[in-house]
């Protein structure tokens, strides 16, 4: 992926309106990626810098350039009230009619309720794959156990000879009629 991301940010390195760029979490950028909420690697995230979003789309460079002209650019907030429509606008001029106070503090109690709804979330994802796990454990124990029933059964009926034997007959039949055939040619041959 990093080639793709590489010549994307190349085409995008002069745009007025769109930044495409990548941090190395694992090193100077580290406090940003954990502000971000980076969890893993590589991660795309896009959209306003103060509420960035990840990004769930393809990662080939077709996917992602596609993605970027249709979605990075200038967008609805504060600094361009003219892409809002009237909620949005309305949404604004609310919170830019607080003190800086009670918007931080509305900010914290959002956050709040979405990292509650994150921990529900998380906490009923990881039931569902204990129980993915579990199922997928008695899958291998079904298979296992029949397996190691049908090798039983099939020694207990001396399959593998029977068979081994059907072949033998087989071939050796095969090799009878050849040889009946050839015998045949040569007898319908006449020398001059």
């Amino acid at each position: 992926m990093k080639p793709d991301w590489d010549k994307l940010m190349d085409d995008f390195k002069d745009s007025p309106s769109s930044l495409i760029a990548d941090v190395d979490c694992t090193a100077e950028g580290k406090d940003l990626c954990s502000k971000m909420g980076v969890r893993g690697y590589p991660t795309i995230k896009w959209g306003d810098p103060a509420d960035l979003k990840d990004y769930e789309g393809g990662r080939e460079l077709s996917d992602l350039k596609k993605f970027a002209e249709e979605n990075l650019g200038p967008s609805c907030g504060p600094d361009n009230l003219d892409l809002c429509d009237d909620d949005s606008k309305a949404s604004i001029a609310k919170f830019q009619a607080m003190s800086p106070e009670e918007l931080e503090k509305v900010i914290e109690e959002a956050d709040a309720k979405i990292a509650t709804i994150e921990a529900k979330g998380t906490k009923e994802v990881a039931k569902l794959e204990a129980k993915i796990k579990g199922i997928n454990d008695e899958i291998t124990a079904a298979k296992d156990k029949k397996d190691k029933t049908v090798a039983k059964e099939s020694a207990k009926l001396g399959l593998r000879f029977k068979k081994s034997v059907a072949a033998a007959i087989r071939k050796k039949e095969e090799a009878s009629k050849a040889a009946k055939g050839s015998k045949k040619k040569k007898k319908g041959k006449k020398e001059l």
